[in-house]
């Protein structure tokens, strides 16, 4: 009993490693704070340190009814009295000096930008360890290792040697590829499309296809970091990288990539197109009525028909157009270094039913995620050479060809049709900038089967500049209301984030753009 009152073994906490962003901007540090405890079989009235405590740190850190049974508990040498509190009030405390009372130093866990990357960047608990995030990704490196020292107290409570000490080991800090300015005014325009569309929520990824860098990864609504207990798991999950959806047409270019490749067809081979086709058991028709028309496969792409897509799948064949959808990288993780990455569903070609080469190609029956997405598009941004998307700086990128590079630039050109006049995405354009990317309309899936009646992910991935990508970004709108279209709902999104990306990063025009506006 003796020994338990004269000797102590305290946990030394590591400081825990910052987060920075590309530029050097803190995103996640370790604030000073001061832990207090108290030895209960060394207290005199254990209710009044209750009171006191509780008067001293304030009711929302410290609740006497609570801490009281445990100090009055004298089986127990140690019990905090508050942990991780302002230093100057537990300074208010030790000058109270008050006999089996102590206190040291630890850090509390800080996100200075408040909401900025808050998924991107979960959060560490009170013993400063990664629970969501980049913080849980990362802890082994960012949490260090702790140390203890073993005290002899005087009867006071008071230190007056260390017997023996294990040395702390401090974690390591973190730059992100995200810059943080970008990633705010992501942000900050997927907040007003919500708000425009009605909108359940909208991710937004910003990607340097070159790298496989992320420079934003946007989801709203957001959180503040410093506050995380009372977001909620929904608002805390990272639906870039978690959450899969349907990608409607956006997905049509892995069908179009595949037949050009394969030899089948060329961007000006034609065909003749009713408004609707059979497939099985399935009638499946364009999204806008017409008349039959002849189109070619670039204006398959532009138009975004539904009709020619699986004209093109069935030339294709299931096997073929499985290792298309493989080879691009959708059914697998990409690797990406953030905890919980979903692998989407790609149903196996031995598992295809007589209407799957219908649904497919035009991306039905098919779930992605939007990290998945943005890499496969990047990949056509990058001259055909895909390369892992990442949020660490420095790590080294996997990398591998999926596209030669004529059917690349074949593919490129093609999708800045999708931006001109008469394609689908007009209100995506920049002027001074050449712009190519695809809409996506998708009804989503209903979980008793079948799809939801007027619910609906409306999206955009684009690249700029068209001639020598530097930016490859992906929207994504779930549930908007009045509109629904791709082309209407994350076009403008796609365009404003783009817009001052390339003007925040000095790039330079490629040519005239097109400003051209659709009723």
């Amino acid at each position: 009993m003796a020994l338990a009152q004269h000797r102590e073994t305290v946990t030394l906490a590591a400081d825990r490693g910052t987060v920075y962003d590309r530029t050097g901007v803190q995103l996640a540090i370790g604030e000073q704070a001061t832990t207090v405890f108290a030895n209960p079989r060394q207290l005199g009235d254990p209710r009044r340190m209750a009171a006191l405590a509780q008067q001293i740190f304030g009711r929302k850190a410290v609740k006497a009814e609570l801490l009281y049974p445990r100090l009055a508990d004298r089986s127990h040498g140690f019990v905090y009295l508050c942990r991780k509190c302002d230093s100057d009030k537990a300074a208010a405390l030790a000058a109270r000096h008050i006999v089996g009372v102590g206190s040291y130093p630890e850090q509390r866990r800080s996100y200075p930008q408040g909401s900025v990357a808050a998924q991107v960047l979960g959060f560490a608990g009170i013993d400063n360890r990664g629970l969501a995030g980049l913080e849980l990704q990362l802890d082994r490196r960012l949490a260090g290792k702790p140390g203890t020292e073993t005290i002899v107290k005087d009867p006071f409570g008071r230190t007056i040697d260390v017997v023996k000490s294990t040395p702390v080991r401090e974690g390591k800090s973190v730059t992100l590829t995200i810059d943080h300015t970008i990633q705010a005014q992501a942000e900050m325009v997927l907040r007003k499309t919500m708000h425009q569309w009605g909108a359940k929520d909208a991710t937004a990824i910003v990607l340097d296809p070159r790298t496989g860098e992320i420079l934003a990864m946007a989801v709203e609504p957001g959180y503040d970091a410093n506050r995380f207990g009372a977001a909620g798991p929904a608002r805390e999950r990272n639906r870039a990288v978690t959450d899969t959806y349907e990608p409607g047409s956006t997905f049509k270019v892995v069908t179009v990539a595949g037949a050009l490749s394969s030899r089948l067809v060329t961007p000006r081979s034609a065909f003749t197109l009713p408004y609707s086709i059979r497939v099985a058991d399935r009638v499946i028709h364009d999204a806008e009525k017409r008349g039959t028309e002849r189109l070619t496969v670039a204006q398959i792409l532009s138009h975004s028909s539904n009709v020619g897509a699986i004209t093109l799948a069935e030339l294709l064949g299931k096997q073929r157009l499985s290792q298309w959808i493989e080879r691009f990288g959708f059914g697998r993780t990409t690797g990406v270094d953030y905890p919980g990455e979903s692998a989407g569903f790609v149903l196996a070609p031995d598992k295809w039913w007589g209407s799957t080469i219908g649904n497919v190609p035009i991306g039905q029956g098919i779930a992605v995620t939007p990290i998945q997405m943005a890499a496969a598009y990047a990949t056509i941004a990058n001259r055909g050479i895909w390369a892992e998307p990442h949020l660490v700086a420095g790590r080294h990128a996997k990398r591998r060809r999926v596209l030669s590079p004529a059917v690349d630039a074949q593919l490129v050109q093609m999708l800045k049709g999708v931006v001109a006049e008469g394609g689908t995405a007009p209100l995506a354009a920049i002027p001074g900038y050449q712009v190519a990317g695809k809409t996506g309309t998708a009804q989503k899936a209903s979980p008793r089967g079948g799809y939801s009646s007027g619910k609906y992910v409306a999206s955009f991935v684009g690249m700029v500049p068209a001639s020598k990508p530097r930016l490859v970004i992906l929207v994504a709108v779930d549930e908007p209301h009045g509109l629904i279209w791709g082309g209407y709902v994350a076009a403008p999104a796609f365009q404003q984030i783009a817009q001052f990306d390339l003007q925040y990063l000095e790039v330079p025009p490629d040519g005239p753009g097109l400003a051209v506006t659709r009723g």
